[in-house]
C-alpha cells in the first residue's frame, strides 16, 4: 500500500472497464500515481477467457502489470511499482499501487449497484481518509459509477486519453467554402492549365495555408466551382476541378450524385491515388450506395481491384438473437442488410429477370463478406475493403483493420456518430472520429461529411423531427 508520507500530485483509482478498454492505460497518467483495487484484478481474471476484444485486452492488461513486477519490485510492492517515464523525458513517472490489505469504509445502507462497484467506492473512500492531502479520483467508463461517486463526494472522471476532440463540431468535415472575392484577391498569383480532361489551378496566398490535402473547396453555389486540393504547402496550393457525376451520361454503375458532397465522395472513391477514404453522415445520405457503386465500377469495369470485401462490427441494436448457423458469410448475412438493399438498387437495371440473375451471380463472385473476428494476421492485396458502421469500433480496432491493407488495396470507412451501439464509446472517442482526425493531413487519404439525406422525404423528416 502507498506510504502516507509520499507526496502525490493526484491518485487515480482505476475501474476494470478502463483496463479492458485500453490495456496500456496504466502508462498514460504521466507523473500521477495509480491504484488498482483487488476486485479489479479479480474482474480481469474473470474476463480473460474468450476470443473477444475485451478478453484480449483483459489478458494484455494483466501481462503489463506482471512485466512491471520484477524480482526487486515484488519486495517493495507496498511502495508502488515504478512506471516507465514518458517518452518526452521531461516529466517524472508515477507509480502503480496494488491493493495489498483490506481497505473498507462505510457506505450508505442499501446503496444500489453491484458488489464490484461498491467495493471500488469503499476503497476510494478509505484512501481519501488515509491521504487527506492528496486528491483521490476514480477513473471509470461507467457513467453510473461516476454518478454514485459524485453523490458520495468522491471525485470521478471518464477515461479521456482516447478522446479525439472536446466537441464533435470541431471534427474535420473535408470541405471548405471560398470567400466571395476569392478569385479577385488571388488573380495576380493565379495560374491554370489542363492535362487531358483535367483542369488545374495554382494558388499562392494566405487562403491556402488552412487547406488539407484532398479537401473539397467550393464557392457555395449550386453547380458552381468545386475542386479538390491536390497539394498545399507553404502557402502554395494546387487545385484540380472535380469531375461532375451529377449528369445522367456521367454516372457510376447507374448512380448519379445528388448533391455537392456526394459528388465529391465519388471523386474520392474513384481516385486511384487515394488509399483511404472516410465518409461520415446520417442515415440516408448515401454512404453505402456510393461506396458500393464506386467499388463495382473499379472491380468489374476497370479491374483495378480483384474483389470487394465488406465487414462490420456485429453489435445488435436491440436484443441479441443468439447464435446463427452456417458458414462465416451465412452468419454475417443478417448483419449485411445494408449491403443487400443497396445491391438490389444497383442491379435493378435493364435485362429483365434473367439479366438481374446473371448480374447477381457475377457479384457473388466479386463481393466477400467477412467477420471482424477473423481479421488478425490477414493481408489484403488489391482489394476494395469497406468497413461499415465504423462508429462502433474503438481506435485500436480501427488500427487493426486498416493495417490489414496490403499493396493496391483501398480502404473505405463508413460511419454515423449519431448511431453508436457499443458500450463506453461516444462520438468523440469512436474509431471513425479517431481516423478522420489522424488521416486529415495525409496526402493519400480523403474525407467528406455527407449532410443531405437522399433516402426519402419520410426519412429526411424523421431524422429532423424525431
Amino acid at each position: 500500500m502507498p506510504d502516507s508520507n509520499i507526496k502525490v500530485k493526484r491518485f487515480f483509482v482505476l475501474d476494470t472497464n478502463v483496463l479492458m478498454h485500453d490495456p496500456s492505460s496504466i502508462f498514460r497518467f504521466h507523473e500521477h500515481d495509480i491504484f488498482i483495487p483487488m476486485i479489479v484484478l479479480e474482474e480481469l481474471d474473470n474476463n480473460k477467457r474468450g476470443s473477444s476484444e475485451a478478453s484480449r485486452n483483459a489478458r494484455l492488461a494483466s501481462r503489463f502489470i506482471e512485466e512491471l513486477m520484477s524480482d526487486s519490485a515484488k519486495r517493495e510492492i507496498e511502495k508502488g511499482l515504478k512506471l516507465p517515464a514518458p517518452e518526452t523525458g521531461s516529466i517524472t513517472s508515477g507509480r502503480l499501487f496494488l491493493q495489498t490489505r483490506t481497505l473498507t469504509s462505510e457506505l450508505p445502507q442499501n446503496l444500489p449497484g453491484n458488489k464490484a462497484d461498491n467495493q471500488i467506492l469503499s476503497t476510494a473512500l478509505a484512501l481519501q481518509k488515509e491521504h487527506q492531502q492528496t486528491v483521490i479520483s476514480i477513473v471509470s467508463k461507467d457513467i453510473n459509477l461516476r454518478i454514485k461517486a459524485a453523490a458520495l463526494g468522491i471525485p470521478a472522471e471518464d477515461y479521456r486519453v482516447d478522446q479525439v476532440l472536446d466537441d464533435l463540431s470541431l471534427l474535420y468535415t473535408g470541405q471548405g467554402q471560398l470567400e466571395s472575392n476569392f478569385w479577385e484577391k488571388n488573380s495576380k498569383a493565379l495560374s491554370s492549365w489542363k492535362e487531358g480532361d483535367k483542369t488545374f489551378y495554382k494558388i499562392t496566398g494566405a487562403d491556402s495555408q488552412h487547406w488539407y490535402p484532398n479537401q473539397l473547396v467550393h464557392d457555395g453555389k449550386a453547380q458552381g466551382f468545386e475542386a479538390i486540393v491536390r497539394t498545399a504547402d507553404n502557402g502554395i496550393a494546387t487545385l484540380e476541378v472535380c469531375h461532375n457525376y451529377r449528369t445522367s451520361h456521367h454516372n457510376v454503375w447507374g448512380v448519379n450524385a445528388r448533391n455537392r458532397e456526394q459528388n465529391f465522395a465519388l471523386n474520392l472513391l474513384l481516385d486511384p491515388t487515394i488509399d483511404f477514404v472516410s465518409l461520415l453522415g446520417n442515415a440516408g445520405t448515401g454512404k453505402t450506395l456510393l461506396t458500393l457503386a464506386a467499388g463495382l465500377a473499379q472491380v468489374l469495369d476497370e479491374r483495378r481491384y480483384h474483389e470487394i470485401i465488406m465487414t462490420r462490427v456485429t453489435v445488435p441494436m436491440g436484443e441479441d438473437i443468439g447464435f446463427l448457423p452456417g458458414t462465416e458469410e451465412e452468419k454475417m448475412a443478417p448483419w449485411m442488410g445494408a449491403l443487400m438493399d443497396n445491391l438490389e438498387v444497383l442491379t435493378n437495371a435493364e435485362g429483365g429477370v434473367w439479366g438481374r440473375a446473371a448480374t447477381n451471380d457475377l457479384l457473388a463472385n466479386r463481393i466477400r463478406i467477412r467477420s471482424l473476428n477473423f481479421m488478425r494476421g490477414r493481408t489484403f492485396l488489391n482489394r476494395y475493403l469497406i468497413i461499415d458502421e465504423a462508429q462502433n469500433l474503438t481506435s485500436q480496432q480501427m488500427k487493426s483493420l486498416i493495417t490489414r491493407a496490403g499493396p493496391g488495396t483501398k480502404v473505405v470507412c463508413l460511419g454515423n456518430t449519431a448511431q453508436i451501439d457499443t458500450p463506453y464509446l461516444t462520438a468523440t472517442t469512436a474509431g471513425i472520429t479517431y481516423v478522420v482526425d489522424r488521416f486529415a493531413k495525409w496526402a493519400h487519404s480523403g474525407h467528406i461529411t455527407l449532410v443531405s439525406g437522399e433516402r426519402s422525404r419520410l426519412a429526411d423528416y424523421a431524422s429532423e423531427i424525431l
